[in-house]
């Protein structure tokens, strides 16, 4: 079962009292069928739980505390599955021979809230879809692309793409708060119908609070999908600027900007990243927006916070192309001993740029041979979360022994990126 209790906290409301093995059942008369269940109903200062072997338990707690139970399964249940076949879906573009996490598309709505994924709502039904209006569920996630019907559903492969217009409504009725993303497609959804998009989605202000546009990204294994192309220069150009000036519109009537392009849109169109204060505390950071801003601005404030610098060991980065000379430029702001090292993306194709998704055998393929220092640092998004390896299932410990240096993975945090470069 998927509510079977597998570990219990020590020193929560329940500790000797409940134990592993046990199933959750009802908390408040109300059946628990998965993870959203389990959190709305157990908000309370006080519960009825019902177990299967511990039985009934009444427990008083804080509003909101938590009561320490640890499941099987996180969600309670199994994750729902993508019922799209988008026609940029970056899944479909990896190499095959990868461990099989890699390849399972999620749409769940459930993990939209509880982490943060993005969903594209076609697999929702129309009890679900009132379920997490009924439980408020909220923010969430969602990737919309496009909002004219018939180009959705073409961009996502499904039908049901039509209908998202009707289902922000629905969110935006129930006074659900939403988070988009639009990935934007040379030649299927950026000019007019970016445009469109965006002006249906400021509609829906402040219930849909920020929209990230980030630019497709294509990989070399793309044979038998749909025929697509990267963003030119002069592309990404015209997509920066559409979207800040209808951003600039909207700060005007609604008092935020609301759409943000990547830093990735950015660094295609060779455009220089906006000012710290454009990203309004940066809602989209996840998706890359703002990312190198804030880096930097954090770099600099912990560098002026800087009293006394002892000499350092040199040292080596070994980041993506995109973020290569933003990093070059911020350890010559320190006077740091380091060289920063660009790597091309053997693995997936050079068009993909970005750090996140480098492999450790294109990092040894690159840094072998080279004087690399007394150790190499490399950005934490290259290894999976929870699991400490690069996409090709490399670690930093495999790279250890093969370069003969510490490999140091850092957070995305300008003072921690200063500290590391001081040796600290």
């Amino acid at each position: 079962m998927f509510n079977t209790i597998s570990s219990v906290d020590p020193g929560c409301p329940l500790e000797g009292r409940v134990f592993p093995g046990d199933e959750l059942r009802y908390v408040n008369r109300h059946p628990i069928k998965d993870v959203l269940d389990y959190k709305y109903w157990t908000y309370d200062k006080k519960l009825l739980l019902e177990f299967k072997n511990a039985g009934k338990i009444r427990v008083k707690k804080e509003a909101g505390q938590d009561l320490g139970l640890n499941f099987e399964s996180y969600l309670m249940d199994r994750p729902t599955g993508c019922a799209n076949r988008c026609v940029f879906c970056f899944i479909d573009q990896l190499p095959r021979g990868l461990r099989p996490t890699l390849y399972f598309k999620d749409d769940d709505a459930r993990l939209s809230f509880l982490t943060g994924n993005y969903i594209t709502c076609t697999n929702l039904s129309d009890r679900e879809l009132q379920r997490i209006c009924d439980l408020r569920i909220s923010p969430l996630n969602i990737s919309v692309h496009a909002t004219d019907p018939e180009l959705r559903a073409r961009l996502l492969g499904n039908p049901r793409g039509r209908e998202i217009m009707e289902v922000l409504r629905r969110f935006s009725d129930a006074g659900i708060f939403m988070e988009c993303q639009i990935v934007a497609v040379p030649g299927w959804n950026d000019g007019e119908a970016l445009r469109r998009t965006m002006e249906d989605l400021a509609s829906l202000h402040p219930q849909v609070d920020s929209v990230s546009v980030v630019p497709v990204g294509l990989t070399g294994h793309r044979e038998g999908l749909t025929p697509l192309s990267p963003f030119t220069r002069e592309q990404a150009e015209a997509c920066v600027r559409l979207v800040e000036g209808f951003a600039e519109e909207c700060y005007v009537n609604h008092g935020s900007r609301i759409f943000f392009c990547s830093d990735e849109l950015y660094l295609k169109a060779g455009l220089p990243l906006p000012e710290d204060g454009y990203y309004e505390g940066y809602p989209q950071l996840e998706n890359g927006v703002g990312l190198l801003r804030l880096l930097d601005t954090e770099f600099r404030e912990a560098l002026e916070q800087e009293t006394e610098v002892s000499p350092s060991p040199a040292f080596t980065i070994a980041t993506g192309l995109a973020a290569e000379p933003y990093l070059r430029a911020l350890a010559e702001l320190a006077q740091a001993p380091g060289t920063v090292v660009g790597i091309p993306n053997d693995f997936l194709g050079h068009t993909i740029d970005v750090a996140g998704l480098l492999t450790g055998g294109d990092i040894l393929r690159h840094l072998r041979g080279r004087e690399l220092g007394s150790r190499v640092l490399i950005p934490l998004t290259m290894l999976r979360d929870g699991e400490g390896v690069f996409l090709d299932d490399l670690t930093p410990a495999d790279l250890e022994r093969e370069l003969g240096v510490p490999v140091i993975p850092v957070e995305c945090d300008g003072a921690k990126l200063l500290a590391a470069m001081r040796g600290n």
